[in-house]
């Protein structure tokens, strides 16, 4: 038995190693969206009483329990005067049944758009976490390499300084620059953790529960791809957000219809014998109807369902233009982060891996002094972490467009 369960164990361990592989495994595991889900369940088993007619009712009347006073009062059908019985039951006026079952279909699309939405959400917020650990996960590792690369700075002042070449100034201050590494390397990982947890608790996992490290990011789409005029219209297409505020719109002039609708009565009929001590000898018909007087209550339930039916024509219109303008600050901002890396990955990083070299150089020589080098070595950390945060910006403004549309790109 714990053979078997080792595979199981194994793989959920080695989740995290690609964005795909957490999406798959939050899809199935995590509790927001399944509570989602069981919303559209639920939404769903309302439709058949949305659309079906009342119960019936079963009613008996034991009429004269006293038979004019000659005996004390029974409850027997055969003692008294006699017995009515009336089955009856209601029936709305036509078309009520079906806007009513046509307003649940229309919630349960409303429901659905709203899981996909949620599903949406956690996705981005998944992509997100996961392209910021993969930013602090490279930037711990170049702080390391920064570290080593003091380190031998270090020796250098150290040999020049035993040579009567630099100051012991030189020494201390690469020992302080050490120590401020040192020091962003537990901020650093602090900030792993506090991520490692973020994402367990959208994969519907113990916070320290274990995750394979990052190894890549998703390429950015090409910028062909990421014509706004084309997203746009799939946004309004696509987009669960919208799509659940369509089917609101839809359901409250169905609404309206149906507050319009009880202007005009609803029916009773019933059918039913009446007994004579052991005999039945009459039988009886009835309809029975609901007197729509109270006008002043029907036109204000009229003028509710319109004010609902604006609001909801406006609240999907704010809803549309809301997510066309986070669609255009995305797409912006993935195009500002794909020239930023390209910035620094061919101008900036080379250009202060030169100028460093020839700092290193000058300060061997004793034509640069210690400043100039720590200040080149800056920038090069610093042309370095611009390219990775670069990635990882263009990474969470793609999860936001993904979000948005409400499927990846």
């Amino acid at each position: 038995m714990l053979g078997m369960a080792t595979p199981a164990v194994s793989q959920e361990m080695t989740i995290g190693h690609s964005i795909e592989s957490l999406l798959e495994f939050a899809k199935s595991r995590n509790p927001e969206y399944a509570a989602m889900l069981a919303e559209v369940d639920a939404a769903v088993e309302r439709v058949t009483p949305a659309g079906a007619l009342p119960d019936p009712r079963f009613r008996m009347e034991l009429r004269d329990i006293t038979r004019y006073g000659d005996q004390n009062p029974t409850l027997s059908p055969s003692r008294v005067g006699s017995t009515r019985y009336l089955l009856s039951q209601d029936i709305p006026w036509f078309g009520k049944r079906d806007l009513k079952r046509e307003m649940a279909e229309l919630e349960v699309d409303s429901a659905r758009g709203r899981a996909w939405g949620t599903w949406s959400e956690i996705a981005a917020r998944i992509k997100t976490s996961y392209a910021q650990w993969y930013y602090v996960r490279r930037n711990e590792r170049l702080t390391r390499e920064i570290l080593q690369l003091m380190q031998r700075l270090e020796r250098i002042a150290q040999v020049r300084y035993s040579s009567g070449l630099a100051a012991l100034q030189d020494v201390i201050r690469a020992q302080v620059e050490q120590t401020k590494l040192r020091s962003e390397l537990v901020a650093l990982q602090t900030e792993q953790h506090h991520l490692h947890t973020r994402l367990n608790a959208l994969l519907g996992r113990p916070a320290e529960a274990a995750l394979a490290a990052p190894e890549k990011l998703r390429p950015l789409p090409a910028p062909a791809r990421l014509e706004f005029t084309v997203l746009a219209e799939r946004v309004r297409a696509r987009n669960p957000l919208l799509a659940s505020e369509l089917s609101k719109l839809k359901a409250a002039e169905k609404g309206r219809e149906l507050a319009y609708k009880n202007r005009y009565p609803d029916f009773t009929i019933g059918a039913g014998p009446i007994q004579y001590q052991s005999a039945i000898k009459e039988w009886e018909l009835m309809v029975e109807m609901n007197i729509p007087f109270q006008q002043s209550s029907r036109r204000a339930l009229e003028r509710e369902s319109e004010a609902l039916l604006s609001a909801a024509r406006a609240r999907r219109e704010a809803s549309t233009n809301q997510l066309i303008a986070d669609l255009a600050e995305n797409l912006a901002g993935i195009d500002g982060a794909r020239r930023t890396e390209a910035l620094a990955s061919g101008d900036l990083l080379p250009e202060a891996e030169l100028t460093y070299k020839a700092a290193l150089a000058g300060y061997e020589n004793g034509k640069l002094d210690f400043a100039t080098l720590l200040d080149a070595q800056r920038q090069i950390r610093q042309a370095r972490q611009e390219q990775i945060r670069a990635q990882s910006e263009g990474q969470a403004r793609l999860a936001e467009v993904e979000r948005i549309l409400g499927e990846d790109l």
